[in-house]
């Protein structure tokens, strides 16, 4: 599936270099031939070639990477620490775990760029569509462009608060300062409700990883859900019927849904065939900076899942945040971690061939050279030997300090360090847990819907015990099981009013760290700008 959809996006591509190319070597050329504003875009596959650009921001590291680690590293889940000062880069994982970021905050920065470059290029397509012929693709295409224009935004106000909205493209788009983050909201919202009548709503191959009318809802359904957060009111009515738009789609269409095997979703064969993703970002290895087995992957695991790099990971679990897992009885989904003493497929043990030192540095023994076989074991608590430079350690222990995570399964097909595991943005269980959310918070019941109902059903489906009453904090919790390291937590924990709690080493409960600074390169480039407060 994945390979098909590369190709089709490569074939179109080529065809479209081949077309330029053909004008400027062939000087008698009818001017027909030539690619202008009157004749393109006119067909079908000119619609994919010409908008195909503006979904390549989301392939770049800064979803798939930066993205990812921001909301994760300065959430409740997931910490970086160094290792004899590989993996402290600058403090950037310590600052986002003391929710200490400053405007030059590599993440930070790379973010901003790239939303809002999407933004740009989708700016500068919107003429082209506009003045193209007439026809239903071009009415699709156009609301597929703003819906995927406004998700930029979301990403934007979610992760800075009030950003400048702008429309238009070229020399005459003159600087200006932030928008309020209600204006910014009330431009996604409006742009996506007045797109979905013109959306696709077919889910298959062919509208993989784009902008369907179920995206388009899921989009609003988070719009909504934390309408309090970003605007001060309240929207969980509103919330339900994103969701239940949604919902009702999957209670009669077979393309939908819940899929049997939790697991298997995130393995390196994923793609379009997956029914609970309503939009995905398609990763491969050689196109996409996608690698969690290098961020969670210690290097003596190589050769069991026959990786073509040595992972380097420091990336490790937060003891509280699994013990969510533990109160959650026969859940597949703990099968994501990988703890204590580490075996291969066979049972034989991972071992490490070391010395009395190089297993323990603080080993001050007769035999500090002395060999010693060492069983690889990933210990839950995380021990810092030096907190200013957040060090655990580059001895054999310390390596081994914290539990790590093999969700996006490790892939031996590759041969780079990148991965072919497809990455979900928004997925149908948490369509249904955000409605049990609405409810909880006082949304009126539709479709005979409970909040217990409605996260039984994700329940169900990791074979995890069910629940006969729910609260805020337990769905909270679930949430934290069914969307691990997806991206959402951050998220989660501001509108769970969380994000001030203390978690690992970190203490700050400064309200104001809900957003992150403007990036200083942009104030530099538009001193409209005004840095957020705190920063």
């Amino acid at each position: 599936m994945k390979l098909l959809y590369n190709t089709i996006k490569t074939v179109f591509f080529v065809a479209l270099s081949s077309t330029l190319l053909w004008s400027c070597t062939k000087l008698d050329v009818d001017v027909k031939s030539e690619i202008t504003p009157d004749n393109f875009p006119k067909t079908q596959e000119d619609f994919i070639a010409l908008t195909g650009p503006a979904y390549t921001y989301l392939s770049s590291s800064a979803y798939v990477i930066d993205q990812i680690l921001v909301q994760e590293l300065s959430g409740d889940g997931a910490i970086i620490t160094a290792n004899g000062g590989n993996w402290y880069d600058g403090a950037r994982y310590k600052q986002l775990h003391l929710h200490m970021v400053d405007g030059d905050h590599r993440f930070i920065g790379e973010m901003w760029t790239t939303w809002f470059n999407g933004i740009s290029k989708i700016n500068s397509i919107m003429p082209l569509l506009a003045n193209s012929e007439q026809s239903e693709f071009k009415k699709t295409t156009i609301a597929e462009m703003r819906t995927l224009r406004a998700f930029y935004y979301f990403l934007l106000m979610d992760n800075f608060g009030g950003v400048p909205i702008i429309t238009d493209f070229g020399p005459s788009v003159q600087l200006k300062s932030q928008d309020s983050r209600e204006d910014v909201f009330n431009f996604i919202e409006k742009e996506v409700n007045e797109s979905i009548p013109d959306l696709r709503e077919n889910k298959d191959i062919s509208t993989y990883s784009k902008t369907t009318k179920w995206m388009a809802y899921a989009l609003l359904a988070k719009l909504y859900i934390n309408s309090e957060v970003y605007t001060g009111i309240k929207r969980y009515d509103d919330a339900v019927k994103a969701c239940d738009m949604i919902i009702q789609h999957a209670t009669t269409a077979g393309d939908i849904g819940l899929d049997n095997n939790y697991l298997k979703m995130f393995d390196i064969d994923n793609g379009p065939q997956i029914k609970d993703f309503l939009f995905a970002i398609p990763c491969d290895a050689y196109q996409t900076t996608h690698y969690p087995a290098r961020y969670w992957l210690h290097a003596a695991l190589r050769q069991k899942y026959s990786l073509p790099f040595n992972p380097s990971g420091s990336m490790k679990v937060i003891p509280e945040y699994y013990d969510k897992f533990l109160n959650s009885p026969g859940d597949i989904r703990t099968n994501i971690f990988l703890t204590g003493k580490q075996y291969y497929y066979n049972g034989n043990p991972v071992t490490i061939n070391t010395t009395n030192s190089g297993l323990d540095n603080s080993y001050s023994g007769p035999n500090p050279s002395a060999p010693v076989v060492y069983q690889l074991e990933f210990t839950r608590n995380i021990v810092f030997r030096d907190l200013a430079t957040f060090e655990t350690g580059n001895d054999q222990l310390g390596l081994a300090i914290g539990y790590r995570v093999n969700k996006f399964r490790a892939d031996s097909t590759s041969t780079t360090r990148n991965q072919n595991n497809d990455l979900p943005v928004f997925r149908y269980a948490d369509i249904l847990l955000t409605k049990a959310e609405a409810l909880l918070r006082g949304a009126a019941p539709t479709m005979g819907h409970t909040p217990v109902a409605l996260a039984n059903m994700v329940r169900q489906r990791a074979n995890a015990t069910l629940y006969t009453t729910i609260s805020l904090d337990e769905l909270l919790d679930e949430r934290a099981r069914e969307l691990a390291y997806e991206g959402w937590r951050r998220n989660d924990l501001i509108r769970f009013a969380k994000f001030e709690d203390n978690w690992g080493v970190k203490t700050n409960t400064d309200i104001r760290k809900r957003i992150f600074p403007i990036p200083n390169p942009q104030i530099v480039l538009n001193p409209l700008l005004h840095q957020n407060p705190s920063y």
